[in-house]
């Protein structure tokens, strides 16, 4: 079978004209199975942000690049130079191209960047996010606790909190954020930093923001109040949790659909109370946002229950079948 035939097929539900070249750029570091891998979605007015992700990662990315037709040799040449430019991109970074002329496509460029993931766990990642911790050796290290076998089976999706500045200039330069807990608190308390998107609540408020300031170091604890619209960034098992829903297209439901199959499934959340991430501020397209946004609530009130059901007649056939 030709690789072309395959990757049509494996993404024969997303749209239209689509080629996917997996390893357009390949890291040079072989990475140990048990690591974390990074998955993200680059656009060609996020390469500046992309090259401060990868830096300050140092760790293994599995990044899908959009390509439209109409701007590919820009694009190309511009991610040439930031590839060959920057030694930690060459070292640690897989490039996969979407080519197509549709914008958004989000979950089919999510699915892509995790079915070319070269380790064991990856995590679903914005890339205008800085890692301000090292979840990445906490959690290797706990791999054996209970808390890692949950994650090495396949049952556990692991928080990591997401915060913004409340006044965007404040959030525009990653050298200025914090990088340890202590020091978040206290931007916390003075009001000058605040849980991801805290005007849509249903968006993050499951992490649970309270538990999480008061934690004990090292504790990780159980989100106990799931919401449908809940879309944290997560670190989980690459191969077994649900794949991405590929209808969605544009602002909206996208991520969220992705994580509420993944928590019908049977999979649960935990949080990490020792780490966070911090949005670094950008321009919204707010009108695109605002009609991709009305589009996407009446397909995902229409996933919803289709995926239930779904789920329904897997147990009730389970439960048959004994």
């Amino acid at each position: 079978m030709s690789e072309d035939l395959f990757l049509s097929k494996a993404f024969s539900q997303s749209m239209h004209p689509l080629k996917v070249i997996p390893y357009y750029y390949r890291a040079s570091r072989a990475f140990e199975q048990n690591d974390i891998t990074i998955t993200t979605l680059v656009t060609f007015n996020r390469f500046k942000v992309f090259s401060e992700l990868v830096t300050h990662y140092q760790g293994p990315i599995s990044a899908t690049v959009h390509v439209k037709p109409s701007a590919t040799h820009a694009l190309l040449d511009a991610l040439h130079d930031l590839y060959t430019s920057t030694p930690t991109m060459s070292t640690y970074v897989d490039i996969h191209l979407v080519l197509t002329p549709f914008d958004r496509q989000l979950n089919t460029w999510r699915n892509v960047a995790r079915l070319f993931a070269r380790t064991e766990f990856v995590m679903m990642l914005d890339v205008d996010f800085a890692i301000c911790t090292n979840f990445r050796s906490a959690i290797k290290a706990s791999l054996d606790a209970k808390i890692g076998r949950i994650l090495k089976e396949g049952h556990a999706a692991l928080v990591v909190p997401a915060f913004e500045y409340v006044k965007q200039q404040d959030g525009l330069d990653q050298k200025y954020f914090p990088r340890n807990k202590q020091t978040l608190l206290s931007l916390v308390k003075a009001k000058k930093i605040d849980m991801f998107h805290r005007t849509w609540v249903p968006g993050h408020n499951s992490t649970d923001y309270p538990r999480f300031y008061s934690a004990a170091p090292g504790e990780v604890y159980k989100v106990t109040q799931y919401h449908p619209a809940y879309e944290p960034y997560v670190i989980f098992r690459k191969e077994g949790p649900p794949w991405c829903d590929e209808r969605f297209v544009g602002y909206g439901g996208n991520k969220a659909a992705c994580l509420y199959e993944m928590y019908l499934s049977g999979m649960s959340f935990y949080v990490l109370a020792d780490h966070f991430l911090v949005h670094q501020s950008h321009p919204y397209e707010e009108e695109a946002r605002k009609l991709e946004r009305k589009s996407n609530r009446k397909i995902y009130q229409d996933f919803k229950e289709e995926v239930c059901l779904r789920f329904v007649l897997k147990l009730l056939s389970t439960a048959h079948g004994r």
